[in-house]
């Protein structure tokens, strides 16, 4: 009860890191501006003299490749959707410029790789893709005699762009994955911190509305004959009823966010016992109590047996009335303590009843095993041969919850 649930965060889209450039921010403008200007490029500039660039003549604007470098600019604005096509669309329009002075199509080969490696999971046709752009290089320097050195900065260029989309993404995978991580978790907590809420509202609740409406109908029942007798039982059931708000403030105070946790933790345990069966014997109840328990037993242990006592008792009041006869006996074991709860009330015969007078199924069998099996331990529940019920738990001490 002392956990509190982080955050949940929202897994982002876009690059991992809390800078967010535009082709974040805006991906389809930033990559229709890319394409235009990457046309531009190839439209207006070629390679001059000593590695220079130059503005290209009106007549070399108006050449036929001027116009497939535009099909392949304009093939960048899907790279996102369709990293591997995009890339092979422009592998196949530089192909036929190799050795030409239109070869710079290569810059949008660069750009088409890094978007294969940073949009695509394919692990045949990127890799190959980079292959083939390192292919046309060579053939692009042969045919223009260029330096061998020349040409190995530029395949170095071609598969480090395909490789650093390639990191990129599997960057964002991962910031991803544990982002979901970091929300399923969130979730887990928040689920569980519920479950022990509703859980102790079930046992609080149950167990002083059950004490309140015993004791309300037998004032009832005894209002005419024996008024002070019927005051002393409305007595008790505004003292269960005090009871029960102090235990849900108490609980409530979990859900506030400004609560002090180290308040919080569990109060009731097996020393409470007395006064529990005091409580329910006013409510009518012939109860013995046997607790062969010595030694002091860990706080978690300690509330679940409480609860599971409390619950069985609660569960006897309400399926069998008062005056039901009930024993409960807790004493050592090997490895932790047994629970015992047995009555000779008619709470087997309420729960095996025709399912139209039968009374809706609670929570708190569920519950109690819940508890139990949270403790690496067990609960049995059923009818007894002989006519009653009887629950039996086993709640290690050492154990490790399962």
């Amino acid at each position: 009860m002392k956990r509190s649930a982080p955050h949940a965060e929202t897994p982002g889209r876009g690059v991992p890191g809390r800078f967010r450039g535009p082709f974040t921010r805006w991906p389809r403008a930033a990559d229709a501006v890319l394409a235009v200007a990457l046309f531009l490029w190839m439209a207006v500039l070629e390679e001059g003299p000593g590695d220079s660039m130059a503005v290209r003549p009106a007549t070399g604007i108006l050449h036929p490749a001027i116009l497939l470098s535009g099909v392949a600019a304009a093939a960048l604005y899907v790279r996102r959707r369709r990293p591997i096509a995009v890339v092979y669309v422009v592998l196949a329009i530089w192909a036929p410029m190799l050795g030409s002075s239109y070869s710079t199509l290569g810059l949008l080969v660069l750009f088409a790789l890094y978007s294969a490696g940073r949009y695509s999971d394919d692990q045949l046709w990127g890799p190959l893709a980079v292959v083939a752009a390192v292919a046309g290089l060579v053939i692009d320097g042969l045919l223009l005699d260029i330096p061998w050195g020349d040409h190995f900065f530029g395949a170095l260029f071609m598969s480090g762009a395909w490789y650093l989309g390639r990191r990129l993404r599997l960057r964002a995978g991962r910031a991803a994955r544990r982002a979901q991580e970091r929300a399923a978790e969130a979730r887990r907590i928040v689920a569980e911190e519920r479950t022990h809420i509703a859980r102790e509202l079930h046992d609080v609740v149950a167990h002083r509305v059950s004490m309140m409406t015993v004791q309300a109908g037998a004032a009832r029942m005894v209002a005419a004959e024996d008024p002070q007798g019927a005051l002393e039982a409305m007595a008790a059931v505004e003292q269960a009823g005090r009871q029960a708000l102090d235990e849900l403030r108490h609980l409530l105070g979990v859900l506030r966010p400004d609560a002090e946790r180290d308040g919080l933790g569990p109060r009731a345990g097996l020393a409470d016992l007395p006064r529990l069966v005091a409580e329910v014997r006013e409510a009518g109840l012939d109860l013995s109590l046997t607790n062969a328990i010595a030694a002091p037993l860990p706080a978690r242990v300690d509330l679940s047996a409480y609860r599971i006592v409390q619950e069985a008792l609660t569960n006897v009041l309400k399926h069998s009335g008062p005056r039901t006869r009930t024993e409960v006996r807790l004493c050592d074991a090997a490895d932790g303590i047994t629970i015992e709860v047995t009555d000779d009330g008619r709470g087997a015969a309420a729960l095996a009843a025709p399912a139209g007078h039968r009374r809706p199924p609670g929570h708190g069998i569920v519950g109690m095993r819940e508890r139990a099996h949270l403790l690496g331990g067990h609960l049995d529940a059923g009818p007894r041969p002989a006519g009653g019920f009887r629950l039996t738990a086993q709640l290690p001490v050492r154990g490790e919850p399962s």
